[in-house]
């Protein structure tokens, strides 16, 4: 096992992975930019290194200069944590050539995943079962719309490169498609300076379930159960789950076996997520996340195993710790992510200083997944999540009792939040219900996102007196 490891990332994950780095007795080196010189991140670790100036292009995303950082502070493994690097076949590449141990997949592993047409291209090769749709190379839009006519109405236009739903359109018209066309290609031009695009059959009322893989330089692949993430808003996971509820024991195990074939048919090692689209008992693959996912933790909370212990053990070269029957299942997890943003907004990102936030005590009930402190600045730079929270407890309905316990227990001023929209959601008798489908925000909008009224009193007494001070 390597004695250290430096942690290209900041935030929640950063601290997450420096946790079990201390447990281990890994020396943890944090990175920052100037905007993150006095986050919990950098306090946490027992060296920290700044990068570059606040845009991540010139810090989190530089490989040279986190290469640099890991060179000066004696490191000899990286960690990714997810987002920024975590899916850089160039960064994998970059650390193996100067001596340091990549704590992820292989670089052919990642490259075979980064393209979701030559991943699903890949994957119908292996057998795997894929929504109908188009994943070819031809891109002329009058090929594309053929396809679509082809598929049939619905179809999604989805960004070959793309992720957290940016470059996705449903078009549900062939009039609206080369309309929605120009704007999923314009989306990901600019996320992600490649805008192919591939068109898929949409479902209407699909489930988001994806499955924990594990793999090892031994031969070793094992899946760590499904998790349920279909509670989602603009393309983009806020409350996930594990075991899926309602899922019967033949469809899990076929998910189970379908995503071990799956990770087997590029070599991969580490920790990964086969992700699929559930309908009417059948299951599509959708694409392969070759890293940590946000909600690692509900795997976590229901096996008891630490995925970034995992992690570390199988990047040294060591066999994974469990063979596939040894891995059990306890009880039922829910996570919902607490974010800096305007529901009533559609979503856009809240900035500023948070000047209260308490968030309730962790428990053997409940878990808080947290990179920033009351007083810290939500910065427009970098992904606006406050914390995670995690419930766990025999069964579904005591997780979902202890995560409403949870949410009300929250306290933050300072930002606009999605505190309401998650705690109306954990109550509403259909996700209680287990109805659950990736359009449930949408159908429920209006229970779920009341239209806002005027501010309360006592916020407009405050605003008040605060301009006639200055």
């Amino acid at each position: 096992m390597f004695g250290s490891v430096l942690i290209a990332n900041r935030g929640e994950i950063a601290c997450r992975v420096i946790r079990t780095a201390r447990r281990m007795g890994l020396r943890s080196i944090a990175v920052f930019s100037d905007a993150d010189a006095g986050a919990a991140h950098v306090a946490m670790a027992d060296a920290a290194v700044r990068i570059g100036p606040p845009a991540a292009a010139e810090s989190y995303l530089a490989i040279d200069r986190i290469i640099e950082a890991a060179r000066r502070t004696g490191a000899e493994a990286i960690h990714p944590g997810y987002g920024f690097l975590s899916e850089n076949a160039d960064f994998a590449e970059a650390c193996a050539v100067a001596g340091l141990v990549f704590v992820g997949p292989p670089a052919e592993a990642i490259r075979a995943m980064g393209s979701k047409s030559a991943a699903k291209a890949l994957m119908e090769q292996a057998g795997v079962p894929l929504v109908p749709g188009y994943h070819g190379a031809d891109q002329d839009p009058a090929a594309l719309a053929r396809a679509a006519a082809e598929i049939g109405y619905p179809v999604l236009i989805k960004a070959s490169a793309g992720g957290g739903g940016k470059g996705m359109r449903v078009v549900r018209a062939a009039a609206d498609f080369a309309a929605e066309l120009d704007r999923a290609k314009g989306e990901a031009r600019a996320a992600f300076g490649d805008d192919r695009v591939l068109v898929e059959k949409y479902l209407t009322k699909p489930r988001h379930i994806e499955i924990q893989v594990f793999a090892d330089t031994h031969g070793n692949v094992v899946s760590l159960h499904e998790r349920d993430c279909s509670i989602q808003r603009r393309h983009q996971k806020i409350v996930e789950e594990a075991p899926a509820p309602l899922i019967d024991e033949a469809m899990r195990a076929a998910m189970g076996k379908t995503a071990c074939d799956a990770a087997r048919a590029i070599g991969y090692v580490g920790a990964g997520t086969v992700e699929f689209i559930a309908e009417d008992g059948a299951f599509h693959f959708m694409e392969m996340n070759t890293r940590l996912q946000v909600e690692h933790p509900v795997t976590e909370m229901i096996t008891g195993i630490d995925l970034v212990e995992w992690q570390f053990r199988v990047a040294a070269g060591e066999a994974l710790p469990l063979k596939q029957e040894g891995i059990g299942r306890r009880g039922h997890a829910v996570e919902v992510r607490l974010y800096a943003e305007d529901p009533a907004r559609d979503f856009a990102p809240s900035t500023g200083a948070l000047a209260r936030l308490r968030l309730p005590a962790e428990s053997r009930h409940l878990r808080i997944e947290s990179g920033v402190r009351a007083g810290d600045e939500v910065s427009v730079h970098y992904d606006p999540m406050i914390a995670k929270l995690v419930t766990w407890d025999e069964d579904r309905d005591g997780a979902l009792r202890h995560m409403a316990q949870a949410l009300a227990a929250c306290e933050i001023d300072g930002v606009q939040t999605n505190l309401d929209l998650l705690r109306r959601i954990v109550t509403h008798p259909d996700f209680c219900a287990a109805a659950l489908d990736t359009g449930f925000i949408a159908r429920h909008e209006a229970a779920l996102l009341p239209a806002r009224g005027a501010p309360p009193v006592a916020v407009l007494a405050a605003a008040a007196h605060r301009w006639l001070a200055t």
